[in-house]
């Protein structure tokens, strides 16, 4: 038996109309984070490719680290795409002595709290792709974070106390919690941090580097921050929202794949952009035929973003603007009200 969700039929969808600059849907969007300069760039104009081929009626916002080159800014402008410049985010060094090296950077999406002129947005990894129309994600009650449950099962996970007794909250009743007070209580619903619901907030955004300053180090980096963050306040929703390609081989039962309407490429190898098909588990039939299917959006030339479409806030190709703040935690100025305390990580 898995753990409660908020069921999918529970949002409500309604019909849009195509939003112009200025109304009321304009206040809300989809947002993606890109660094450097090297080929993640391909995964967002397919993001933009794919929320086109499903019509959604918001924007796609790319938060961008001032090392992404103009080249890259260009061909994300004219895919359609509202670029905006942040500052990185360096957490204090002995907050990443035991992270993984390659997910430090992913601090610095903690600047999307910032951006107070949408009311809800929902982040997207630039290695997701969307299948379905999900806008009425943008509907779901606020006050909430909501995101998909992630699996315990992959060897990243082998630090953890789950991972060494086979428990995984996507099948909690296959390995049950020991009961014995050598393990503790079990440990709280834990998200994927790839894809998630969120409502933009200066205050909240404030407490989240306040926070960051006093958190102990983990593996999974911002991840880890904020599950422990927002855990007072997540709402798991199906995994048909982000599906990570795991899942397909740790818990087949749990997925429904003509169902999914949002795919997460994170497995090693399934990056479509790099596929080679030789990683382990990428020669599965269901892997080829959706690292196929994200091709057939990123080729598809009819998706590109014309600028006769530009009255749609997803085809809006915006000035870039620049969200300079203090790269160093310790001149941020104290928040406005106390900090969401963190509890113990996962």
């Amino acid at each position: 038996m898995a753990p409660p969700e908020v069921a999918a039929d529970s949002f409500t969808t309604t019909a849009k109309l195509i939003p112009t600059l200025g109304s009321t849907n304009s206040k809300k969007a989809y947002v993606t984070f890109l660094a450097g300069n090297g080929d993640y760039v391909k995964g967002v104009v397919g993001l933009a490719k794919g929320l086109r081929k499903v019509k959604s009626g918001y924007p796609l916002v790319v938060a961008i680290l001032p090392d992404v080159p103009e080249e890259h800014r260009e061909i994300l402008r004219s895919q359609g795409c509202i670029v905006k410049e942040i500052e990185p985010i360096y957490p204090p060094e002995n907050q990443i002595e035991f992270a993984m090296a390659y997910y430090v950077i992913n601090y610095s999406k903690l600047r999307i709290w910032n951006f107070e002129e949408y009311s809800k947005m929902v982040y997207l990894d630039a290695d997701i792709q969307v299948y379905d129309n999900i806008d009425h994600l943008l509907d779901t009650p606020d006050g909430y974070f909501y995101a998909v449950m992630d699996c315990f099962c992959e060897k990243t996970w082998s630090h953890s106390p789950q991972y060494s007794i086979g428990y995984c909250q996507q099948c909690p009743d296959k390995v049950t919690w020991p009961t014995d007070h050598e393990m503790g209580s079990p440990p709280p619903l834990y998200f994927n941090a790839g894809f998630f619901v969120f409502e933009p907030s200066k205050i909240i955004f404030q407490n989240l580097l306040q926070t960051l300053r006093i958190t102990p180090p983990t593996p999974f980096a911002e991840q880890d921050f904020l599950n422990m963050f927002f855990n007072p306040i997540y709402k798991p929703i199906p995994l048909v929202y982000n599906l990570v390609l795991a899942m397909l081989w740790r818990h087949p039962e749990n997925v429904e794949l003509e169902q999914v309407k949002v795919v997460h490429y994170c497995a090693a190898g399934s990056k479509p952009w790099r596929y080679t098909g030789k990683e382990a588990n990428m020669d599965r039939e269901d892997i080829k035929m959706l690292v196929k299917k994200w091709w057939d959006v990123y080729d598809d030339e009819s998706l590109d973003f014309k600028p006769e479409d530009s009255s749609t806030p997803n085809n809006i190709a915006a000035g870039e603007e620049t969200f300079a703040k203090p790269s160093i935690l310790a001149s941020m100025p104290e928040p406005a009200i106390s900090y969401i305390p963190a509890p113990s990580a996962a």
